[in-house]
């Protein structure tokens, strides 16, 4: 199984370099794409220290949707990987679970699995109420207006087969740039006919660094969720 994996960074020196210790704990040298928004290369002596990791430096915040975007276009240049991993930098999103949530998304012969924060088995550790108040809300405003089967819209640790990337590349990231993106790709794939499934997550809020999500990227992601949802509605015409 040849694997990637794409990491969108933005001032993550004290979360990196443990986040790729934890991966090489599970998967056998994996190609890891890192995209760094930070305004200087804070990560990038930390990753040099590690073989099979390839660093962007793009120097100022693009948005984590683009980076991810950028990352998968570096990840499919390997013509020989086809599946590709997205997560985050933070230590939120637990490496030990990439092995069985890869026997899940063979076994299903998926094209997407979302890692869930809100299936019955998952769970969420160390957000305040508002957080999770508020990313409950949106994820039932989300499902509300785009219809998908499934219960988190927004969590950023899925897994792609190297067809749905091809797919997201050419048709993904004229939305928005943040977290909006997620639910993009996934009017994408799933209105055009490719296999999309969830898997239970325990997600635990970032112990060292600060979030990188603003007001700013949260209405731009409302805004954004009106035009997907526009999106969907093309996509169903066709």
């Amino acid at each position: 199984m040849n694997v990637a994996i794409v990491i969108p960074a933005f001032k993550e020196s004290q979360n990196i370099e443990n986040l790729i210790k934890s991966i090489l704990e599970v998967l056998n040298d994996p190609f890891i794409v890192i995209v760094d928004d930070s305004p200087d290369k804070e990560i990038e002596e930390i990753v040099n220290t590690f073989r099979n990791i390839h660093y962007i430096h793009r120097g100022k915040k693009l948005g984590r949707g683009s980076a991810v975007i950028e990352g998968m276009k570096t990840a499919v240049k390997k013509k020989e990987l086809d599946i590709i991993i997205e997560m985050d930098a933070d230590l939120s999103h637990n490496p030990k679970e990439i092995y069985e949530n890869l026997k899940e998304f063979k076994k299903r012969e998926l094209d997407l699995l979302i890692s869930s924060r809100y299936l019955k088995e998952s769970k969420i550790i160390n957000w305040s109420m508002r957080r999770k108040i508020f990313s409950f809300f949106s994820n039932k405003l989300t499902k509300f207006l785009l219809r998908i089967p499934i219960t988190d819209y927004t969590n950023g640790f899925r897994i792609y087969s190297r067809k749905s990337v091809e797919h997201i590349i050419l048709n993904c990231g004229k939305i928005g740039d943040g977290f909006v993106i997620l639910s993009e790709i996934l009017v994408e794939l799933y209105f055009n006919n490719y296999k999309v499934g969830e898997t239970p997550s325990i997600f635990k809020n970032r112990i060292r660094g600060e979030s990188s999500v603003n007001t700013k990227e949260i209405f731009n992601a409302f805004f954004g969720l009106f035009k997907i949802y526009r999106r969907k509605k093309e996509l169903l015409k066709d």
